[in-house]
């Protein structure tokens, strides 16, 4: 299993962008499929992102396509999400996970989990 840290949480107003990133430390990064959630207070954890180990590819959930982007550097061993366009709605602790190979469009099987990052949008 890999661990995680995320940073690059912060306040921002409605319209801004923020840059979420997570290192992990472990062997092997580049053979895991990576993932962002995100959990507001009193609401259901939600997937709103994926990568694929082999080949970048990309999920969004409905929610944030065309605003938000995923990536990854596996030379830092590293993955990315860019907010965009944000709005009040996507004010929440966002998490980092990774799991070992797998589907990078389904939320299960992710088995490591980063400790989180707040992201709070002002209106």
């Amino acid at each position: 299993q890999l661990q995680l840290i995320e940073s690059g949480g912060g306040l921002v107003q409605a319209g801004g962008s923020l840059r979420l990133s997570c290192v992990a430390s472990g062997s092997r990064f580049s053979s895991y499929t990576m993932g962002w959630f995100r959990q507001a207070p009193g609401k259901q954890r939600e997937f709103v992102a994926g990568i694929s180990w082999a080949d970048s590819k990309t999920y969004y959930s409905n929610s944030v396509k065309g605003r938000f982007t995923i990536s990854r550097d596996n030379a830092k061993s590293t993955v990315y999400l860019q907010l965009n366009s944000l709005k009040p709605e996507d004010t929440a602790e966002y998490y980092c996970a990774a799991k070992y190979g797998g589907d990078y469009d389904k939320s299960i099987g992710f088995a490591s989990w980063g400790q989180g990052t707040q992201v709070t949008v002002s209106s």
